[in-house]
């Protein structure tokens, strides 16, 4: 299935070698990394992206309490500092320096530190606000054609790729479109790209935490009988809470008071990060595995959470996706060097190729993880607790599940 053509046929369009929809931290990213192929191989580039830009300069930059955070894993930063863009991010990075994963009510408990891979951190908890600023002051450095606040009215195969109808009136005609919107426009649906969508029966619930005492850059991953339970670090002594409950439970928690609602994660989570103080703003939103069925097609390909929407039990989503913009951009770079287009079918199947295996893993890995907890029997439940006692004293093995969670093996 297609889209409906009959409106962009007759409309003149302007080429461009790359059109991305979506201008969020999975576009800009992609975006900023085509950099060096932008100058290089003089490659004309749109981003066209449906909310209005974040303002560029960060003199009066003040992160709000209840800002969003997302962990960044060192494979990420390694990536960022590839691309010139780390040194910006660090400013309000909060690293990581411990995980801390436990079950509740067993004894077992697994603990990874950072001295044991001799790094810096495990990983980093940035405010995703941020993030997009420092993104965003890159790409107005580049040049880039902007379509924004804009959407994509209807999109068609064309003669060298995509035609796209903007609600700007301006029409592209594109060698390679990459979706990287997070899915919410439906253009995915709409090109009649299929997407596997199983449902966890579990709703996450987001807020950030005033703790009684430092973190000293800790994690917590603690899995209860309602679901995972995750604490991670930010910068001011504050921690941000995913707290995992039963589609259906979590009304009564996000009515609660902010006094009871501190109580009743006191009793959930235990004292080992101390006493909660104070809760910010809370939000929800349903989990499910989503998978495309196909995350390339000639002239197409598709990226970020418009390809995979994982749990958040790991923290991979964001990293998996970086992972698919560098190596789109690596299978981009070959391309272009023997002479291909970018939405070539050669260079598209490169891509599907370095992704298949890195995707399969870390989408097996964290609904794994989901499963395995997620079964409330008494016999498991002491397996998995000598399970956590055992990683935590086989050192190599808990070295290895660090580095794959770092994202420096695949």
């Amino acid at each position: 299935m297609q889209m409906p053509s009959h409106s962009i046929d007759q409309a003149p369009a302007r080429p461009v070698d790359i059109a991305i929809i979506g201008g969020g931290l999975v576009g800009a990213s992609l975006a900023c990394a085509l950099a060096p192929l932008i100058h290089r191989h003089r490659l004309e580039v749109a981003v066209i992206e449906a909310a209005p830009l974040p303002q560029a300069g960060d003199g009066d930059w003040q992160p709000s309490f209840d800002a969003r955070a997302s962990a960044i894993a060192q494979g990420s930063r390694l990536h960022f500092e590839q691309l010139g863009l780390w040194e910006g991010m660090a400013r309000e990075a909060e690293p990581i320096r411990r995980i801390h994963i436990s079950e509740r009510g067993r004894l077992g408990a697994t603990r990874l530190a950072a001295g044991e891979l001799s790094v810096e951190a495990l990983g980093y908890v940035l405010p995703n606000a941020w993030m997009g600023r420092v993104l965003h002051r890159r790409l107005a450095e580049l040049p880039l054609a902007w379509h924004c606040p804009a959407r994509v009215e209807s999109m068609a195969p064309g003669e060298r790729g995509y035609r796209l109808a903007l609600s700007d009136g301006q029409c592209l005609e594109a060698g390679l479109t990459v979706l990287a919107d997070g899915g919410r426009s439906g253009l995915k649906e709409r090109l009649g790209i299929d997407s596997r969508a199983t449902p966890y029966d579990q709703v996450a619930l987001i807020a950030n935490l005033e703790v009684s005492r430092p973190h000293g850059g800790t994690a917590y991953e603690r899995f209860t009988p309602q679901g995972p339970l995750a604490l991670l670090p930010l910068t001011g002594g504050r921690m941000e809470l995913v707290w995992t409950h039963a589609v259906g439970s979590e009304a009564e928690t996000l009515a609660l008071s902010d006094s009871d609602f501190l109580w009743r994660l006191q009793r959930a989570f235990g004292d080992r990060a101390g006493r909660f103080r104070r809760v910010g703003q809370r939000h929800s939103y349903p989990l499910s595995l989503i998978t495309a069925r196909e995350t390339v097609r000639p002239g197409l390909a598709v990226l970020g959470n418009a390809a995979h929407a994982l749990h958040p039990v790991a923290g991979q989503g964001f990293n998996l996706a970086l992972r698919g913009v560098m190596d789109l951009v690596a299978s981009l770079e070959a391309g272009l060097a023997d002479g291909q287009s970018p939405g070539a079918t050669t260079v598209l199947g490169d891509f599907e190729a370095r992704r298949d295996r890195d995707r399969h893993n870390v989408i097996r890995f964290s609904d794994g993880l989901v499963r395995l907890f997620g079964i409330d029997h008494p016999l498991l439940s002491h397996a998995r607790a000598a399970g956590l006692i055992g990683l935590n004293l086989v050192g190599p093995l808990r070295r290895a599940l660090a580095r794959r969670a770092m994202g420096l093996e695949r």
